[in-house]
């Protein structure tokens, strides 16, 4: 059986979508590691004052290209830019083009969309639904094509808990919507758009699901698979770690959290965040183009190209542990630890069981069984926080402090919940309060006051993340596992799309440097001058909390004879409880 490589090789490809994010690295990757690859059509409109030749020289001009423009200096002559406006009747293509495209294309990549969660429901449909039936329509006609290859989303049927790898009942069928909005206003449709979206979130997944649908329809007549992507992030390992060049998903919330904007957020800290690097997702759609193509399946193959269910991250590891010990509390329980472990603290009864054998005392505090109250304390609580202090430096949070954005508003620090009304205090409280003493200030200086629209834009788009940031799924990958399992050695290196590889402290950490250095444009010689600018940050906290405490030890405290005798009773209390534990160690002994 050919290798991936060598089937691609002398193929026609048609690209929708190429100057997207997935169409750049699906582009890039064809480029690069099918390199006798015929030639990549690409339906490209114009764009922002661009006409579509320039749209693809800059396109090519990234730094995504810098590995395939070392290999091959010429490879932009194997890319040929087709006029095109999936909005339109035809999709707004030439006959000449037309004629050309159905002459020449083997394998169709149809990678475009809105992924917009709150856009307009009709412009929903034109460019997820009605685009997609008419590029299904030109794929009928094209006279050698093997494989279409449709990119869709693992939403698509988030309103279920457990996805399977088929296509489900549309929610109402397509055709009469689609001939239903033609007729209406744009404020009926916008009235109607929440009961016509029912249990699904939103226009994206709704028109998403219709839209596989639509391709299910014309599985007896091509040969189709179907790709449902989780959350796209940064690469993983092509064509180099953590390149990523948009907002969107989690890059907009790590960028907003390290700057210092972006303080809280309602998510659930056991829910899967399902994150799927890129790379994982083009390597999987090339597999299924060749597989798709060679094998020619007997009804559309879906891939649910996920990590959940595999290889899970949760949204609770972007602060992992810093919720319940801080810093503060893992040094105090560590100098605890420490003065229990020179003070023989391992109770007898530890020593005589058999857990305590054969191992480290670290070990061994952690495993043995509750005895008594001294045992229960110490050995377990105070081993449980010095774990916790060491595991700390190991949370998405300290990465992002290691590798800060310029001139950030504040220390990056993040306080993840699922509840309502805690949420809404630490909105109040870390974003509109400071938004609007900045603004103060900025009205006071004579400029142009703006935080409060960006904590607003902010907002808003936390809350369209909610629904996916608060419950998980489960999706089946049976069809992802054997399509791996189909590929010789060489191509599952050359296509790796095996996620159990995947390991999320350095992919996290690639993926804040990338949106460093890609999304934002920072130089990464400026790093030592951010860290000193948030250890500035930091020392600003600090001395602010020292005057906050004068100025409440001197309002509260010092004026009044209750809080002093409390304050002493305090103090009291907790040097008897050490006294406790000096004077049971000297009994010990």
């Amino acid at each position: 059986m050919a290798s991936i490589a060598a089937y691609y090789a002398g193929k026609n490809v048609l690209i929708t979508g190429a100057t997207g994010f997935m169409g750049k690295v699906l582009v890039e990757k064809l480029l690069r590691s099918c390199p006798d690859v015929r030639a990549i059509y690409m339906l490209v409109r114009p764009k922002a004052g661009q006409s579509m030749q320039e749209r693809v020289q800059d396109m090519m001009q990234c730094k995504l290209f810098d590995r395939v423009r070392e290999e091959n200096p010429e490879f932009h002559e194997k890319i040929i830019p087709i006029s095109s406006e999936l909005t339109q009747p035809g999709l707004a293509i030439s006959p000449e083009d037309v004629e050309k495209l159905k002459a020449c294309i083997h394998i169709v990549f149809h990678c475009a969309a809105t992924i917009r969660f709150d856009e307009h429901l009709k412009h929903a449909l034109l460019l997820n639904v009605i685009a997609t039936q008419q590029l299904l329509g030109l794929a009928r006609q094209m006279e050698k094509l093997e494989a279409f290859i449709h990119i869709s989303t693992a939403y698509a049927n988030c309103n279920r808990r457990h996805i399977d790898e088929v296509i489900y009942p549309p929610p109402v069928e397509p055709r009469k919507l689609i001939e239903s909005v033609e007729w209406m206003d744009e404020s009926i449709i916008r009235d109607i758009t929440p009961r016509l979206i029912g249990d699904r979130p939103n226009t994206y997944t709704y028109t998403k699901a219709l839209a596989e649908y639509v391709v299910q329809q014309e599985s007896e007549k091509l040969n189709i698979g179907i790709i449902r992507p989780s959350i796209v992030g940064a690469s993983w390992q092509e064509p180099f770690p953590g390149w990523i060049d948009n907002f969107n998903g989690p890059s907009g919330v790590f960028i907003a959290v390290r700057k210092g904007i972006l303080r809280t957020m309602r998510a659930n800290n056991d829910a899967v965040a399902d994150l799927i690097p890129v790379d994982v997702v083009i390597n999987l759609t090339l597999a299924a183009g060749w597989y798709t193509a060679v094998h020619r399946p007997k009804s559309a193959l879906v891939y649910n190209c996920t990590t959940g269910g595999i290889n899970p991250f949760h949204w609770g590891e972007i602060v992992k542990l810093r919720i319940f010990f801080s810093p503060v509390v893992a040094l105090a329980f560590f100098c605890l630890y420490t003065y229990v472990q020179y003070q023989s603290a391992f109770c007898q009864k530890c020593k005589e069981s058999d857990m305590y054998v054969n191992h480290s005392k670290g070990t061994r505090l952690l495993l043995c069984c509750t005895h008594d109250w001294h045992h229960t304390f110490i050995c377990n609580k105070v081993q449980s926080a010095y774990l916790a202090g060491i595991l700390y430096k190991y949370h998405v949070m300290s990465t992002f402090k290691r590798n800060p954005l310029d001139q950030a508003f504040r220390r990056p620090n993040a306080n993840i919940t699922s509840n309502y009304l805690i949420n809404q205090y630490w909105m109040t409280v870390s974003h509109k309060a400071p938004a609007l003493l900045y603004d103060l200030y900025l009205r006071l200086s004579g400029q142009k006051p703006r935080m409060m629209r960006i904590f607003n834009r902010l907002h808003k788009a936390l809350m369209l993340l909610e629904y996916f940031s608060n419950q998980s799924w489960d999706w089946n990958s049976d069809n992802m596992s054997m399509l791996l399992g189909q590929l010789s050695p060489e191509d599952k290196k050359i296509f790796n799309f095996d996620v159990r590889q995947l390991n999320w402290p350095e992919y996290i950490e690639n993926y804040c440097i990338g949106t460093k250095k890609y999304v934002l444009n920072e130089d990464m010689s400026e790093l030592p001058a951010a860290r000193q600018h948030l250890k500035k940050l930091r020392n600003i906290r600090y001395a602010f909390n020292t005057v906050l405490l004068v100025f409440i030890w001197r309002i509260f405290i010092a004026r009044s004879q209750m809080a002093r005798n409390i304050w002493y009773f305090v103090v009291n209390l907790c040097f008897k409880f050490l006294s406790y534990f000096r004077a049971s160690s000297t009994l010990r002994h």
